[in-house]
């Protein structure tokens, strides 16, 4: 739609900056976003759309940045009231002796609503639009997200052991296809099939997420290359490499999201690029678990898709997903020893567009463009910390904090506007976390 052929809009929004995202490092002043329904009609310089388009709304944010929601392509939303449970341990130790008991004693339905809720929050109010979760009880999240207008893409866990969730691989493939068949028409809600890591899925199990996945065109999204144990292990028990096996048994293609992929080969760059396959980088859990650092600038070099996750907030400590681009961006530099690597522009793709080419939405998400659903972040940068102003992408990465955030849009609908939340009762939300806080350090006390 161009601007001549606009006579109503139902909000329009005035921008002291636009990053589009598309065109790739762009950055325009004093534009004018066009929403009409649940799309963008238009993006305009300010003055022609004073004089063509007549709004239901005008929002003028004469101090902010006005880009495309972040998409956090990986955690377990629900592990946010885990948060600080179990600091300052290996992976291992901090499953087996931690986490898993943890979650052993709580989840449940409520605590994966709860537990949810409270990751959205988080995630809205820094900036976040669409997330994906892997975790128990994928039907409950699924609600949740779609009952408060948040996009997700909702993984189903798939191990080769017991869980609250589910008997076996059996019975989670059986629950998970039921998933993907109740939300397969959603705009909101993207299923998907979620098999733990190699070492805790069999081949037979994975063969079947591969084979549930062409069958329905669900991603598969899979913590891989985690860490130097898992891969060692994998070369000494099967004389292969986790991504090798995974090429070998079919799973490794344009569908599949390889989570962490810290330990990384000329090899298996290689299977990755001819595979299709996206890598979802996790920086800030990797460093904090010490599980190794993913080469990004040189999967990026490599036309390997690479997008951002936070990981669970019991890893990380936070859901923010500006602070994992900043993070992104500084380790990418001294891993590939070069200060020019992974730029702040790059950085911000991965954080939207690239992300959305991972769940295969990338026509109709991750950028500012005429047409693409109107998933819309406005950051305020007029706050000391963020001042002057000389390259606006520059802060959004090496400056900002997502707690900058003022505004969100997601099909058009308003989720954060001046910093508050719409759709969350945060008061109701506090008192039920409250009241897990209390459960969780009793147990833990005795």
């Amino acid at each position: 739609m161009t601007a001549d052929t606009i006579t109503a809009a139902d909000i329009r929004i005035n921008a002291r900056w636009l990053i589009p995202i598309e065109p790739s490092g762009a950055v325009l002043e004093h534009q004018a976003v066009i929403i009409q329904g649940t799309r963008i009609a238009a993006i305009l310089p300010i003055p022609d759309a004073d004089r063509e388009v007549h709004a239901r709304e005008v929002i003028d944010l004469p101090d902010h940045v006005v880009m495309p929601g972040l998409i956090n392509m990986h955690g377990h939303a629900a592990m946010s009231l885990f948060r600080g449970l179990a600091d300052d341990l290996p992976l291992m130790s901090w499953l087996n002796d931690h986490i898993w008991p943890a979650e052993g004693r709580f989840v449940s339905e409520q605590f994966i609503a709860d537990g949810t809720q409270l990751a959205m929050a988080e995630m809205l109010r820094t900036g976040t639009t669409t997330f994906s979760d892997m975790y128990f009880f994928p039907e409950i999240v699924a609600q949740i997200a779609h009952d408060s207008g948040m996009r997700a893409q909702v993984c189903f866990p798939l191990l080769d052991f017991p869980t609250v969730w589910g008997a076996g691989p059996e019975e989670y493939l059986s629950k998970g296809e039921a998933l993907i068949n109740t939300w397969k028409d959603s705009s909101y809600i993207m299923p998907a099939i979620g098999p733990h890591a190699p070492y805790t899925v069999s081949d037979a199990p994975l063969v079947e997420a591969r084979e549930l996945s062409e069958k329905t065109g669900a991603r598969l999204q899979i913590h891989l290359h985690e860490t130097a144990f898992e891969v060692a292990d994998a070369i000494e028990t099967r004389g292969q490499r986790p991504a090798e096996r995974l090429a070998a048994l079919g799973v490794l293609g344009t569908n599949t999201q390889c989570v962490h992929m810290t330990q990384v080969s000329d090899q298996d760059i290689s299977l990755l690029a001819d595979s299709g396959a996206h890598v979802i980088h996790c920086p800030e859990s990797n460093l904090k678990l010490a599980s190794g650092l993913c080469p990004a600038h040189r999967l990026w070099q490599e036309g390997v898709n690479l997008a951002l996750g936070t990981d669970g907030a019991a890893s990380n400590n936070d859901l923010d997903l500006f602070g994992e681009a900043r993070t992104a961006a500084m380790v990418a530099k001294a891993v590939a020893n070069d200060a020019s690597a992974l730029t702040a522009h790059q950085a911000l793709q991965m954080a939207t567009l690239n992300g959305a080419k991972a769940l295969g939405r990338d026509h109709e998400l991750g950028s500012l463009v005429a047409g693409k659903l109107a998933d819309i972040i406005a950051i305020d940068l007029s706050d000391p910390f963020i001042q002057p102003v000389y390259d606006p992408a520059s802060h959004l990465v090496y400056s900002n904090h997502g707690r900058a955030v003022s505004h969100s849009w997601i099909n058009g609908v308003p989720q954060v506007q001046d910093g508050r939340l719409t759709r969350i009762d945060v008061p109701d939300l506090m008192l039920r976390v409250e009241d897990w806080g209390g459960k969780i350090r009793a147990q833990q006390a005795s």
